[in-house]
């Protein structure tokens, strides 16, 4: 199949501070860079005060960038129970991949609730898509010494299964054109460490 008989839809969610839409932004300057017709939507919900990020980029000739229920071709979740309210976007062939650094709401920090046990929550999500993929992105940003790069980390991850047609090239290509030239070494490491993550999970492309 050619690059114009692409369409995938990508959905994207996590909680403010956390790089969602920047995230969103490099995968859809990426494409660009292949001449894949590209649609972004972003929905900041509360940002500022750690509230849920969601947004979406739909690959190939499409009239809306709405992801409606169990569309998702890929899940890029940033954080672990974001990527289990992911779950109606889904469906049986969906690939997730998610950070696995909690990040707590106010509720659990105040006592109110209790945070879920992470594997609890990671048997529910594998039972409803194709694919569940773990990323300790924090961790590896932290190794690649660009502690604040862990969404860089995790499209890097994205770009190494090799389920989108883009090149190393054109990720790096597009990072460099996004991010202010000081932050763009930092971040080129953070990629490449989520792009080996990456390779290591590599499937079969969707597109």
């Amino acid at each position: 199949m050619g690059k114009a008989d692409i369409s995938l839809r990508i959905f994207f969610t996590g909680v403010g501070g956390q790089g969602t839409l920047l995230a969103t932004r490099l995968v859809g300057e990426a494409a660009l860079e292949e001449n894949i017709p590209v649609l972004m939507s972003e929905i900041h919900g509360m940002a500022q005060r750690g509230g849920v990020v969601e947004s979406s980029v739909v690959l190939g000739e499409a009239s809306s960038p709405t992801i409606s229920d169990g569309e998702a071709n890929i899940v890029i979740a940033f954080e672990p129970v974001e990527a289990a309210r992911a779950l109606p976007k889904c469906n049986p062939k969906t690939i997730l991949i998610t950070g696995t650094t909690p990040v707590l709401p106010f509720t659990v920090t105040t006592g109110q609730a209790t945070y879920p046990a992470p594997g609890a929550l990671y048997e529910t999500i594998a039972l409803h898509v194709a694919r569940l993929i773990r990323v300790d992105a924090d961790a590896l940003a932290a190794e690649a010494n660009a502690k604040r790069s862990a969404n860089v980390v995790m499209i890097g991850v994205l770009a190494g299964t090799g389920l989108l047609p883009v090149s190393q090239e054109s990720w790096k290509g597009a990072l460099a054109r996004i991010l202010p030239s000081k932050l763009v070494e930092a971040n080129l490491r953070a990629f490449d460490a989520g792009y080996r993550f990456g390779l290591q999970s590599k499937g079969k492309p969707l597109h």
